[in-house]
């Protein structure tokens, strides 16, 4: 019995504390961190473009998260089985063409999805670099270029 009531004490305090820190320092911050030391070599941290000129982004989320908050004058190339691949190569050739750099974002930073589509893009071989942002869509809304 007296374990219990240990416990219940210990748990109870703690409770307390977690409350209190939460109402003094609000929420955690969750915001996607990309470190440009730890991040693959095929990616590229929001923080490093520098001149958004002769970007172009592909977004590879569906088209119905596309057509909600996608970032404005991007692209839909997704993988959805449902979608027309040849109509996504064909329809965005010349875009990709004249881009200067062709930056892929999906979901978040787990999505394998954005790897995909940079490899179809890439196989083009239509000149610009292919590469994909590190934190996807989440890293973009952090930042404020989507409305969520």
């Amino acid at each position: 019995m007296r374990t219990r009531s240990q416990l219940a004490i210990i748990c109870s305090i703690s409770l307390a504390a977690a409350g209190l820190t939460y109402l003094i320092s609000g929420p955690p911050t969750r915001s996607h961190l990309c470190d440009p030391a730890t991040r693959k070599s095929d990616e590229i941290c929001l923080s490093e473009i520098s001149d958004p000129n002769g970007i172009l982004w592909v977004d590879a989320r569906s088209r119905a998260a596309w057509q909600k908050n996608g970032l404005p004058e991007s692209i839909l190339w997704n993988l959805d089985p449902a979608e027309d691949m040849q109509a996504f190569e064909s329809n965005n050739a010349e875009k990709i063409a004249s881009a200067r750099l062709v930056i892929i974002y999906c979901g978040d930073e787990n999505c394998g999805i954005s790897r995909q589509v940079a490899e179809r893009i890439r196989k083009l071989d239509l000149g610009p670099q292919v590469i994909v942002l590190n934190g996807g869509w989440r890293a973009l809304r952090d930042a404020g270029r989507v409305r969520d």
